[in-house]
């Protein structure tokens, strides 16, 4: 654990213990095929990095009131939709391990694991609906609907060499973006803070969403198996081109050879990550994720004083010292 995470998981430890223990009772089903697909992605952990968001957020804006319940059970709704779509991406990826364990359709069925998924989906909302806002309700709607955009962009973009970076960035605001713009909005909503205060923490959380992803991606590159939990370059395998690729590629055109021909070798991957490694993609990709994490502190600087916002900066940091 770094620097950066001890200090934030510190302020909220007592939420987030609260939080597991909620997610155990929340995702509890009548079938025991079901309760256990939907277990596994819980029990192997995770970073919490959306909830850490989202109670952070809480804790500024309610100043000296408490975290309303309201606001913690947003938190457990969104890493309960997070967990949905890491079921059916797992799927579709066909990717073997999810945080160092087998992912849930490689523990039973490809048929188990998208009905848990639709379970966890039909949980949150569900959760969501009790609420009983209305215009939260709305906001993260929208980001069910956002995730399959974000597939099929990301299907229709498989192994294509023309992919722009700015194609990358809306697939990517879609995937990975949405769900934490919405949910610091949201967040503030249920705090009962005016639409410009939201929109504010709207795009805070879109700016640290694309950061997030584009450092996911340049990981996905540069680290073993064993670091990250589930198989290097399965991104590359997937024929899913990211910021690290789309940059190498303006470098290095021999890469696209290996990209049309779908990296139909066994050496293919290693090889593509070796040209890649080579380039100045990967430094790139960080400059791009760093251009993110600015944006989203320049925005609530201008509304509040540092020390007020001190761990939501050091939030930004954590999610770009994840490659260091």
């Amino acid at each position: 654990m770094n620097t950066y995470s001890r200090e934030i998981f510190l302020e909220i430890k007592p939420e987030l213990e609260q939080l597991n223990r909620n997610l155990q009772k929340m995702i509890e089903a009548e079938h025991p095929i079901l309760y256990a697909a939907a277990e596994q992605l819980f029990s192997a952990g995770g970073k919490r990095i959306r909830p850490t968001i989202i109670l952070t957020i809480a804790k500024l804006i309610q100043q000296k009131l408490d975290i309303s319940n309201e606001q913690k059970r947003l938190a457990e709704i969104t890493e309960i939709i997070h967990t949905a779509s890491l079921v059916h991406d797992d799927v579709i990826d066909e990717c073997e391990k999810r945080r160092g364990i087998k992912t849930v359709h490689n523990q039973f069925t490809n048929k188990i694991a998208v009905l848990a998924g639709d379970f966890l989906f039909a949980q949150s909302s569900w959760y969501l609906a009790n609420l009983k806002n209305l215009e939260v309700v709305k906001t993260i709607s929208k980001v069910i609907t956002d995730f399959a955009e974000g597939e099929v962009q990301q299907g229709t973009k498989s192994f294509d060499t023309q992919i722009s970076i700015e194609d990358y960035i809306e697939k990517s605001f879609y995937k990975t973006a949405s769900l934490i713009a919405c949910s610091c909005k949201a967040t503030t909503m249920l705090g009962k803070k005016e639409g410009n205060i939201q929109n504010d923490f709207y795009l805070y959380g879109k700016h640290i969403g694309l950061a997030f992803q584009i450092i996911d991606d340049i990981l996905d590159i540069v680290s073993s198996t064993r670091q990250i939990g589930k198989p290097a370059g399965l991104d590359l395998q997937n024929g899913n081109l990211t910021a690290p690729l789309i940059f190498a590629l303006e470098e290095k055109p021999e890469l696209v050879k290996l990209v049309n021909q779908e990296f139909q070798n066994k050496q293919d991957i290693n090889k593509a990550i070796n040209i890649i490694k080579a380039t100045r993609g990967i430094q790139k990709a960080k400059d791009l994720a760093q251009e993110h994490i600015q944006l989203a502190i320049h925005v609530i600087q201008n509304r509040y004083q540092y020390i007020e916002i001190k761990n939501l900066i050091l939030v930004s940091y954590y999610v770009l010292d994840r490659i260091n």
